[in-house]
């Protein structure tokens, strides 16, 4: 049987992780991989890996155990000669046997199994836009599906109020207590989950004709989202209530939208910067000229100064993005490109030759310090 990995490893962390780093690891990760997202073959027991690694490290007592012991404080056949105990002896002064005993049985006499409404898990997707509509904003429509609470029994799965009763097995505390006598020959007490009510505390004696008895039902949804003008690639949404369902007539949990903006063959953006490329003829750009060029919002007129250069960038000032955290915009970028003609007209080269003899002779009417200035500019 393989070995487990180590769960700071699983979630890219270094063994001195803090709570919020912890926190911040687990959603990248468990976002990255949930099946609902991911359907890479791996990437559900991937996604079980994160969770498990994330119980154990977000929890303090659990994280103190595992950092003094390792997997060998949570499993229960290993032994202290096996060397999952190797380290005992040093850290015995600075261990709470209390919360080790706890962690090594699933729970002791201090644990107590919540049997409350549990808000339910996120739920997120992936929704595709194209890179206007990025820039502009808008309004889409998205079918989900959700379990949405019963509205006969208010999520309880019975038929009326005096059908829910306390789990005889558990007598309502949804887990049931045994002693045991632990690797260290104590005699200790754990808790599990009662296999009669799963833990709920309560069981049904007539169930909800609307739901059967789950206390939910599964429909089919259209939801209104807006994508903000502004919005990048990359960066999610956030729809209230909309994700998994609670459990124990607890709330649902949200729904993330990624969205994720097609390119654009002119425009690209940079921040809330964007940049166009501008191509031009070698006389335009000589002479300078006005030239209607569009923008994200619509054209606009730009001068092109005399004598401007391959390569060179104009800026448009506020013809960028709108930064959706403060409503400021970036500037447009025009690149221009000097385009060389390729195939000229006996007539066009017979301009271009006595152009390129008057170059030739205004060159050579230069003084020697006029062309020692060109060359020091150089």
């Amino acid at each position: 049987m393989a070995s487990k990995r180590d769960y700071y490893e699983v979630l890219g962390l270094s063994k001195g992780a803090s709570e919020q780093e912890i926190k911040q690891a687990h959603r990248k990760l468990a976002k990255k991989y949930h099946p609902d997202i991911n359907k890479e073959p791996g990437a559900e027991e991937k996604f079980k890996e994160i969770q498990e690694a994330y119980e154990v490290l977000s929890d303090p007592q659990k994280k103190q155990a595992y950092d003094q012991f390792g997997h060998a404080a949570f499993d229960q056949n290993g032994g202290a000669g096996a060397g999952g105990f190797g380290g005992f002896s040093q850290g015995f002064q600075d261990v709470d046997l209390g919360d080790i005993f706890s962690s090594f049985f699933g729970g002791g006499s201090r644990r107590r199994t919540n049997t409350g409404p549990q808000r339910g898990n996120d739920r997120f997707m992936t929704v595709r836009i194209n890179f206007m509509d990025a820039i502009k904003g808008k309004k889409i429509e998205l079918n989900i599906s959700l379990d949405e609470t019963c509205s006969s029994c208010s999520g309880t799965g019975a038929r009326t109020p005096n059908d829910v009763v306390n789990c005889s097995s558990c007598n309502g505390r949804g887990y049931i207590s045994r002693r045991v006598q632990n690797i260290f020959g104590m005699v200790q007490e754990t808790q599990s989950t009662c296999p009669s009510c799963n833990g709920e505390g309560k069981t049904i004696k007539e169930k909800c004709y609307a739901c059967n008895g789950k206390g939910f039902n599964k429909i089919k949804k259209k939801i209104d989202v807006n994508i903000p003008a502004g919005i990048n690639n990359g960066q999610q949404i956030r729809v209230s209530g909309k994700g998994e369902r609670g459990t124990r007539g607890g709330p649902n949990g949200d729904l993330y939208i990624e969205i994720v903006v097609d390119s654009d063959k002119f425009f690209k953006r940079e921040g809330n910067d964007i940049h166009v490329e501008l191509e031009m003829s070698m006389v335009d750009a000589a002479l300078g000229c006005q030239i209607e060029i569009p923008t994200v919002y619509g054209n606009v007129d730009l001068k092109i100064p005399e004598g401007t250069q391959n390569g060179h960038v104009l800026k448009l000032r506020e013809k960028g993005v709108k930064d959706i955290r403060n409503g400021n915009f970036g500037d447009q970028y025009v690149h221009i490109k000097v385009k060389t003609p390729t195939k000229l007209t006996t007539e066009q080269k017979e301009l271009l030759r006595k152009f390129q003899e008057f170059e030739e002779k205004s060159s050579k009417n230069e003084s020697f310090f006029d062309k020692l200035k060109k060359k020091m500019k150089k």
